[in-house]
């Protein structure tokens, strides 16, 4: 059964530059404050577009654009902290070569 079109769909996206609407942050001062913590230069020069653009089309634009710039900023800090600790956890499990004890060439004089 298919979800409505206003309802969420069950099946995961594979296309990683595809967010939810939820994704993010959902006001101009979230927004503002994301940017800020990402970079001063960001912000200040999302406010200069957005200053610049005109409402409507124009105005949604910049928004969604600064929007998914958070978003996909996060995704690429939760992924690189997720590849971080499995490579110290595999680190951590170091197991002995089980195939070293068949070489006998470092073991011969």
């Amino acid at each position: 059964m298919s979800a409505l079109p206003h309802e969420p769909s069950s099946e995961a996206s594979s296309d990683p530059y595809e967010f939810e609407f939820a994704e993010g942050p959902q006001t101009l001062a979230e927004l503002r404050t994301a940017l800020a913590a990402i970079s001063p230069e960001l912000l200040t020069a999302f406010d200069a577009r957005l200053d610049a653009a005109t409402f409507g089309w124009d105005h949604d634009e910049v928004i969604a654009k600064a929007r998914r710039t958070v978003a996909f900023k996060k995704r690429a800090a939760e992924a690189a902290a997720e590849a971080a600790a499995q490579e110290e956890a595999a680190g951590a499990q170091q197991v002995d070569d089980p195939w070293a004890h068949l070489d006998v060439r470092d073991s011969t004089p």
